[in-house]
């Protein structure tokens, strides 16, 4: 008997302990636009579930990845019921306008206006637009809830349309189009777990080449249609820990496509075949010591089905791959780009820091009709190292004001500076 009553003691004080330990109340302190059900919906933490110190971790991490937030930190407390768990959270700014400006392909002035807001109705969703002058004009509407149906499931849309003059690299030689795309997308947003997220996608697209200038090439289209369907699949891993302008972990994003022609001319049809495009980048954040950040980007791309249009789908771009080339100097059916910065703050006070990096961008193509040992030999290697600053706003998102200058290495090389909102990479 005695033992018995022991027994029942013992579990009762074991149970009264589990109790003790379960999240008795979850508050959010710092928030202005933030919606806290919406927080409240994405934390894996709930209240009357059992505390887990590492949930919480993931927690803050997943709070900190959000556009709508800078930083977040958790604090628990013991009370008499269980534990407080309190999220202080710092908002970000995230009604963004955003500048590019370049140098379009017939020299003249381009530049691309655009505004954002990251966190319409407080819950995170995006919706925006842009303004595009690249020779000719174009315009986008993008809008995006990433959580709409439940914390891991949401929709998106956009249109596009989208015309720039667009050079095309034939053997005979390079001649310009006049190139316009009409875009309307779909898309489904899964966030399966805390680092991994998938989209699907349909993309109706109405494409035209125009051909831009003098001296046609023989047997070469002065135009093509075409109607075509994008069907579309990105996965994401994402592991990474975000500290204001300092990031650390890896991330990699696969994006694979099928082009589907639908309709079009007989030229349209010629060159503008149907074609599997897959592409990868893997990112790899490592932070050094307590003002350093080192970034490494590889992206490996191919197309299936089109090796021997002019019209290839991976464009040489200083707002791409490598910076100071220029802008859309070479078309490829494949590609291998590696990027890598050391990023270093020099100043930091309150919101405001100022950052230094140098970068090196190496990258080869396989140019149309050639094989995928063209990636290799080095007849279509560019390599351009280089130096930049970085005027980054701790409290508004994305709000990087990139600057680099790439010196261009090798013969023909070109060199030249690449102004951008956001980090490169």
């Amino acid at each position: 008997m005695k033992k018995i009553v022991q027994l029942v003691l013992f579990f009762s004080v074991v149970l009264l302990t589990a109790q003790g330990r379960n999240i008795s109340n979850i508050e959010f302190e710092g928030l202005k636009r933030t919606k806290a059900r919406f927080l409240e919906r994405l934390i894996k933490s709930k209240v009357a579930e059992a505390y887990d110190e590492d949930k919480v971790a993931e927690d803050v991490e997943r709070l900190k990845r959000l556009p709508g937030i800078a930083y977040a930190e958790a604090k628990t407390q013991e009370g008499s019921q269980g534990v407080d768990v309190t999220y202080t959270i710092e908002e970000n700014f995230t009604l963004i306008p955003g500048a590019r400006i370049a140098t379009a392909p017939d020299e003249s002035f381009a530049y691309r206006l655009s505004l954002f807001e990251f966190n319409f109705l407080g819950n995170n969703q995006l919706v925006g637009g842009f303004f595009e002058r690249n020779v000719f004009n174009s315009f986008g509407f993008f809008w995006e809830h990433p959580f709409l149906f439940s914390d891991k499931l949401g929709i998106g849309f956009n249109y596009q349309d989208i015309t720039r003059q667009e050079p095309i690299f034939f053997d005979e030689g390079d001649k310009d189009y006049r190139f316009n795309s009409q875009m309307f997308e779909g898309a489904l947003l899964f966030s399966f777990d805390f680092n991994n997220e998938a989209e699907l996608g349909v993309v109706w697209v109405r494409e035209n080449y125009l051909f831009d200038g003098e001296e046609p090439l023989l047997d070469r289209p002065l135009e093509l249609n075409a109607d075509k369907i994008f069907y579309r699949a990105i996965y994401r891993y994402v592991n990474i820990d975000i500290d204001y302008q300092y990031v650390d972990g890896v991330q990699s994003e696969f994006t694979g496509q099928y082009i589907q022609q639908t309709d079009g001319d007989a030229a349209g049809r010629t060159f503008l075949q149907d074609f599997l495009s897959l592409r990868n980048d893997f990112i790899y954040y490592k932070k050094l010591g307590s003002r350093g950040n080192w970034a490494s980007r590889l992206r490996l791309a191919a197309t299936i089905g089109n090796e021997d249009s002019p019209f290839a789908p991976f464009t040489l771009d200083n707002q791409l791959n490598i910076r100071g080339v220029g802008n859309v100097v070479d078309r490829g059916t494949a590609a291998i780009v590696l990027n890598t910065e050391y990023r270093h703050t020099f100043y930091e006070k309150g919101w405001f820091v100022v950052q230094g990096n140098a970068f090196i961008d190496a990258g080869s193509w396989r140019n149309p009709g050639n094989p995928f040992s063209q990636l290799f030999d080095g007849s279509s290697t560019r390599l351009s190292p280089g130096i930049g600053f970085r005027l980054i706003h701790k409290r508004i998102f994305n709000a990087v004001f990139r600057l680099d200058y790439g010196f261009g290495v090798g013969d023909n090389a070109s060199s030249g500076i690449v102004f951008g909102i956001g980090q490169y990479f």
